[in-house]
This record gives C-alpha cells, structure tokens and sequence, in this order.
C-alpha cells in the first residue's frame, strides 16, 4: 500500500475550485470550522459513501481533510483500497487555519463540540486520575486502569492510531444525524 498523496494548504487552496473535499471529522468538529465547500462524512461512515465517493472520483480529485491529517490517511488507505485515489491535506484544518486561510461554519450551527483530540484528552486524563485515585482509595489494582492507558496512549503514538478516539466516535454528540448523512451523499452525487 503506498502512502497517500498529501497537498499542503497553499496548493490546496489554490485547487479548492476542482476539488471535492471530503472532511472526516466528526459533525460536530466540522461545525466548529471547515475548508470552504467540504462535505462532512465521518470517517467511520466513508464505506458507506463508496459508491458516492468513488461516483464523485470519476469526475475530479478528491482532498480528504481532518483535524491534523491522521484520520485522513486513514480514510485515504481504506479508499485506495477500493479503487478510489484521492489525496489529503497535510496538516489538515490546523494547518489550514494557522496559515490564515479561511474556514467555514454550517449556518445554524448553535453548540461547539470539542474537538476529538480535546475529548481523547479528557478521557485519558480522567481515567488515569480516576485509576490513581481508586488505587489509593479502594485497592491498589485499580493502578493497572492507570497503567492500561499510558500502554495505549504509547500504542497509540507508535501505529499513528487511537482507538479511544474511535469509541467517543460513537456517542451521539460525535455521530451525524441519518438525514444529515443521506444529504450529504446527495450532495457528492450532484457535484
């Protein structure tokens, strides 16, 4: 498998015209901030927009953006995987912004959500907290929780993967509502 191609946000946004840019983060941090015309389909829903997606291949370049670029190699991989090439955003909408381009927000859009790199924090550190606590409280194994998230935030940072993230990907605030989805693939259909 090869890796993906990356375009920095220069290039990018000189091609934002041609492109049809696919933001993988979940609704609620595309809400907070996206690339001009992205349409938002969740990395864990990009198997369900194949047909959509690879529809849309067939008529111009795909960028697949996220918050720093992890999550986009990923979708990348499971593209390519299916036949579809696209590229990603080196950096993503963090690099985007810190190179003062322009980001867009849905109208209407009324609460913020954390960003998932934000709310993995959170977890972790309560977690760890919470593991140290009880260990000292209820009984001494309770370290082992503590331990168990050092081993997969280390996991973590050596396979460019996080599986906690994947879990808050789940709860309802991170999930886009079906109409929301369905709208958005008819959308890249029309593109």
């Amino acid at each position: 498998m090869t890796t993906p191609t990356a375009l920095a946000t220069d290039e990018a946004r000189t091609r934002l015209h041609e492109l049809t840019i696919i933001d993988v983060r979940t609704p609620g941090e595309y809400a907070g901030g996206h690339l001009p015309g992205a349409l938002n389909i969740p990395l864990d829903r990009i198997r369900r927009a194949l047909p959509d997606i690879r529809h849309a291949s067939d008529r111009g370049d795909i960028l697949v953006v996220c918050a720093s670029g992890a999550r986009s190699q990923n979708a990348c991989t499971i593209l390519a995987e299916n036949g579809v090439t696209a590229a990603t955003l080196s950096g993503g909408t963090g690099a985007w912004a810190a190179d003062g381009h322009e980001l867009h927000r849905p109208q209407g859009a009324s609460r913020a959500v954390w960003g998932m790199e934000r709310q993995v924090r959170l977890t972790a550190g309560v977690i760890v907290l919470l593991g140290l606590l009880l260990g000292l409280v209820v009984h001494p194994a309770f370290q082992f929780l503590s331990a168990g998230i050092a081993g997969g935030l280390v996991f973590s940072a050596l396979t460019n993967t996080c599986g906690m993230a994947a879990m808050l990907a789940k709860l309802p605030h991170n999930r886009p509502r079906a109409a929301d989805l369905d709208n958005t693939l008819a959308a890249l259909r029309d593109r």
